[in-house]
């Protein structure tokens, strides 16, 4: 069947279809929008679970309405999800389980010896998940595709970052977040989730790094922020609170996150960068933080200022004992997919 008649003969009010994302009747072929699941969590140095999200948001997300009033055509713009690998699945639980056997070295007191073989191992496991990554969404770009990535913990987007790099001269990140994962090779790991934004910022196509929420660092991550001369603008949490506490308005405030960024955009989202009780299961919950909807008006504020989001990602969502966190990611990815294609002029924004 065509995309028209897949449109014409799917009834958007009934149930979604089992095993599709949003419960939507579309294929890759179909789709203008494809969402590359990488579940990965090798180097997390906390509570791990977030390599288990791309199956959960996936099932999460055919309990998602997709009726939007400000996007109304939403659910006709044709998104899917390629076939979690479960090869990279297995993978990362088995190095997982190496990974910790370091980081419990580390943690009672053992130098970090970069010459330690299983370091090595491990460091090189990263960076071919790191190729693949890009190889799989460079595919998807060639073919036209509007990607998204979710992972995994939050260093699994570096490859897209990369595959982006070559495909535009020069863009910028939007990382809500509540950690800046500026840190170097955080406990030996050249790829650790905490240091994506590290690793982005050697890619010469990064011109700007706009942060958000963050509320968690160290005397070395401010140091980059300081030494990078502009190129990193870092909104604290304990900022923007105050700028609230003073009167200022949420709205006044996005408009203050924007300035800074250029036209082309990638969103990098931690779910951890949201209020804990939205994402209680993350791998390391920080007090403070977003609501969904003050997330929503930012991106919204931001396509309405002409920025054109390139790509995203949605990390470090972590399954717990409920369907809670799953059912929280599967409602931002929604966003992330319908804003990124407004932005694109895919899909049109209905103004009240």
């Amino acid at each position: 069947m065509t995309k028209e008649e897949i449109i014409h003969t799917f009834d958007p009010n009934g149930p979604g279809i089992a095993g599709k994302l949003f419960g939507l009747p579309f294929s890759e072929d179909t789709s203008e929008l494809v969402i590359v699941p990488v579940p990965w969590e090798v180097t997390v140095s906390y509570h791990a679970g977030t390599a288990r999200a791309p199956h959960a948001v996936l099932s999460a997300s055919s309990q998602v309405d997709v009726f939007q009033k400000d996007i109304p055509d939403a659910w006709k713009l044709g998104m899917s999800m390629l076939p979690v690998p479960d090869s990279i699945l297995q993978e990362s639980n088995k190095l997982r389980e190496l990974a910790a056997q370091h980081i419990q070295a580390v943690e009672s007191g053992k130098p970090v010896d970069a010459n330690d073989p299983l370091l090595t191992s491990i460091n090189e496991a990263c960076e071919n998940l790191n190729i693949y990554t890009k190889a799989t969404t460079q595919r998807w770009l060639k073919e036209g595709k509007l990607v998204g990535l979710i992972g995994g913990d939050h260093s699994t987007p570096l490859g897209f970052l990369r595959a982006l790099s070559e495909r535009y001269d020069r863009f910028g990140i939007l990382q809500i977040d509540a950690h800046a994962d500026l840190r170097k090779a955080y406990e030996g790991f050249t790829y650790s989730h905490a240091s994506i934004m590290y690793n982005a910022l050697k890619l010469p196509a990064v011109g700007r790094l706009v942060q958000l929420g963050i509320r968690d660092f160290c005397q070395e991550e401010m140091d980059v922020i300081k030494r990078s001369m502009g190129r990193v603008v870092t909104f604290f949490d304990e900022d923007i609170k105050s700028w609230e506490y003073q009167g200022n308005t949420w709205d006044e405030i996005c408009e203050e996150i924007i300035k800074p960024l250029p036209e082309l955009v990638y969103i990098s989202f931690d779910i951890d960068g949201l209020d804990p009780k939205l994402s209680p299961s993350t791998g390391t919950p920080v007090p403070g933080g977003y609501s969904l909807p003050q997330i929503i008006h930012l991106i919204r504020k931001l396509v309405l200022a002409n920025k054109r989001i390139i790509g995203f990602d949605l990390c470090e969502v972590a399954p717990g004992s409920t369907d809670w966190d799953a059912s929280v990611g599967a409602r931002v990815l929604w966003q992330l997919c319908n804003w990124m294609a407004v932005s694109n002029k895919k899909l049109s924004y209905v103004s009240e």
